[in-house]
């Protein structure tokens, strides 16, 4: 799928990605039911289908995805979601937002995946005024290269293509199968976007 892309000029010669998360809804589950399942009897906060995504700024293709379940971290499903991406396309540039400021992030872009440039927002809660320690987050902190970060809303952008034209509620019930629906529905975007492009 990503050959018949670059093919069709979908994906040019320097790629660049933007990570984020976004939260699905669900038909079947009440609101009561979701908050008492995401943290147990004592607690009210409703859980959602999560998906994390790699998205191509340009194209609004999606290069690798994580699902999973809200609210939780965001940083985690990194690795897991660039992983795929990188196994698919050799990603120029990364961007991300301050939920996936991790020096391990950094390092797994630009040392096992071959990223030339990672742009990850630094978050204020982990220094505070201080200087990071870290090599790549203390060149995050000396050299912020906001022109490319503010791409970064592609992933949005292509968060929100994806649920007008697929809907933003998944129909399944259970974690798994939903899980499962999730990847059908990627690939379902990502034919679509070939499709358009003929």
């Amino acid at each position: 799928m990503v050959g018949r892309a670059q093919a069709r000029g979908l994906i040019g010669p320097k790629p660049v990605a933007a990570v984020d998360a976004t939260g699905l809804e669900t038909r079947h589950v009440s609101a009561y039911f979701g908050m008492r399942r995401a943290t147990g009897e004592g607690h009210r906060q409703r859980a959602w289908p999560k998906l994390t995504a790699v998205v191509h700024t340009a194209s609004h293709l999606i290069l690798g995805a994580v699902p999973g379940v809200g609210p939780s971290q965001d940083s985690p499903d990194f690795t897991p979601a660039m992983r795929q991406a990188g196994a698919l396309i050799a990603v120029d540039a990364v961007l991300g937002d301050a939920g996936y400021d991790a020096e391990h992030n950094h390092r797994l872009c630009r040392e096992e995946l071959g990223v030339r440039q990672t742009v990850i927002r630094l978050n204020r809660r982990n220094t505070g005024r201080r200087w990071p320690k870290t090599p790549h987050r203390r060149a995050m902190r000396k050299r912020f290269d906001r022109t490319l970060y503010n791409q970064r809303w592609h992933a949005e952008s292509g968060f929100s293509q994806h649920k007008r034209r697929l809907g933003s509620a998944l129909t399944t019930r259970c974690d798994d199968a939903q899980a499962r629906e999730l990847v059908l529905r990627i690939l379902t975007h990502n034919l679509m976007l070939l499709a358009a492009s003929t």
